[in-house]
C-alpha cells in the first residue's frame, strides 16, 4: 500500500486539493474563532452597560454552553443551585440527535430521564450514541411525535413521577399546547422554547394543528407574554430567558422565588432573537467512544 500512497500524492492536482483543503479549514477555524471572541465580547459589554443585569441574580451572568445549544446548560445549573437538585430526574420533548440539547449535560453528571423525539434519523444517532446509559436505564427514549393530545400518555408510558425536576419542552410549532396539557404533571423547573418575534408586551400564540410541524418560518410557537400568562396558570413563574432569545425558564411557584432577580414579568426579562450566539467551538460533542 505504500506504493500506492506515493503514487497518489505524486499527482500535482492530489496535492494541490488537499493544500485547498488545509486552507478552507484553516479559515474556517479563524472564522470561527473570531466571530466567538466577538460573541464574548459583546456578552460582557451587555451585562456591564444593561440595566437589567445589574443585579448579581440576573440569570445571564452564568450562562455557558457545554452541550446546549446556547448557554443553557449554565442556567440550568444555577437555577438547581438555588432551589436544590431534588430527585434528579427529567424529561426532555424534541432532542435532536441527543448530543446537543438542555439535558445531556445533566445525564453526564448522573442525572436520570427520558427523552422523547420524533425525527427517524435522529432517533437512529440517539439509539448509537447513548447505547449505554439506555441500556442501563439512566435514559428512556421514545421516538413519538409529541402533541396536546398523546403528551400526557408519553409520559406514563415512560413511567414519569407526577413531580420531578426538569421539563424541557422543544417541539417547534405547538410547545405552548403541548405545556397546557401537562397540568397532572409538576416539574420544578420548565424551559421552554419562546418566539421571540414578538415583543415582550404582546400576547401570541400560534393556533393549535396536531398534524403540522414547523414550516421553518416565524409561525411557530407562543410569544413570551403569552407563555408568562400561560405560566402563572399552570402556577410558574417566569425567571429569566437565554441571551440568544431561544428559551425562557420557569420555576414553580411554590418554591422560593426570592433569588430570582425581578420583576418577574416578560416586559423585565425577555431577550430578543439572537441566534447567532449558538456558534460552538472545540471539539465536537460525544458520549461515547
Amino acid at each position: 500500500m505504500s506504493w500506492l500512497k506515493k503514487l497518489y500524492q505524486g499527482f500535482p492536482l492530489v496535492r494541490e486539493l488537499q493544500q485547498i483543503r488545509d486552507a478552507i479549514w484553516a479559515l474556517r477555524g479563524q472564522a470561527t474563532h473570531h466571530l466567538l471572541m466577538q460573541r464574548e465580547s459583546f456578552f460582557r459589554h451587555l451585562l456591564a452597560t444593561g440595566k437589567k443585569y445589574q443585579d448579581p441574580r440576573a440569570l445571564n451572568h452564568y450562562e455557558f454552553q457545554s452541550f446546549s445549544q446556547n448557554g443553557e446548560d449554565g442556567l440550568i445549573a444555577e437555577i438547581f443551585r438555588r432551589i436544590g437538585p431534588g430527585s434528579r430526574f427529567f424529561v426532555e420533548c424534541g432532542v435532536g440527535e441527543g448530543l446537543e440539547n438542555n439535558t445531556v449535560f445533566l445525564l453526564r453528571q448522573g442525572w436520570k430521564g427520558a427523552w422523547i423525539e420524533g425525527d427517524g434519523r435522529c432517533a437512529q444517532r440517539i439509539q448509537a450514541h447513548l447505547a449505554v446509559p439506555l441500556a442501563s436505564g439512566q435514559l428512556q427514549f421514545l421516538r413519538e411525535f409529541v402533541t396536546a393530545e398523546n403528551i400526557n400518555a408519553l409520559f406514563q408510558r415512560l413511567n414519569v413521577p407526577n413531580e420531578f425536576d426538569l421539563l424541557s419542552l422543544d417541539i417547534d410549532r405547538n410547545t405552548s399546547h403541548a405545556w397546557r396539557a401537562l397540568r397532572q404533571f409538576r416539574p420544578r423547573v420548565v424551559v421552554i422554547e419562546y418566539n421571540a418575534t414578538f415583543p415582550p408586551h404582546i400576547a401570541w400564540e400560534v393556533p393549535y394543528a396536531a398534524d403540522r410541524a414547523w414550516n421553518r418560518t416565524t409561525h411557530f410557537g407562543a410569544s413570551l407574554k403569552a407563555l408568562e400568562q400561560l405560566g402563572q396558570e399552570l402556577g410558574y413563574a417566569l425567571v429569566g430567558c437565554d441571551f440568544s432569545g431561544t428559551n425562557a425558564f420557569f420555576v414553580r411557584a411554590d418554591l422560593d422565588l426570592a433569588g430570582f432577580a425581578g420583576p418577574l414579568t416578560a416586559e423585565a426579562l425577555y431577550e430578543p432573537p439572537r441566534y447567532w450566539t449558538g456558534t460552538r467551538a472545540g471539539h465536537a460533542p460525544g458520549f461515547s467512544d
